[in-house]
């Protein structure tokens, strides 16, 4: 069974990025919650910084679909190349 990487892609992108945005939100609201969270991915993503904007939330958000997107897309790619041709 082979995955659709179009499907795949999308979901990650989604996934990841809510994620990020979410607890982005949360943040702004609650200045303890997921401070180590942000603070981790700040240290991964360049010009993301885990302060308390609404800006800095969106661009957080933005590098979550774009390496979900980056993550979907090789893990389906590998999964795929693994899985091999169905027997006819």
């Amino acid at each position: 069974m082979r995955l659709s990487i179009k499907s795949l892609v999308l979901t990650c992108a989604v996934l990841w990025g809510g994620c990020l945005l979410v607890v982005g939100l949360i943040h702004l609201v609650a200045p303890s919650y997921g401070l180590s969270f942000l603070g981790g991915m700040s240290s991964v993503y360049p010009g993301y910084h885990a302060s308390r904007s609404f800006v800095d939330v969106l661009v957080g958000a933005g590098y979550g679909l774009v390496d979900g997107a980056a993550g979907g897309l090789i893990f389906g790619w590998l999964y795929n190349l693994f899985a091999g041709r169905p027997a006819a």
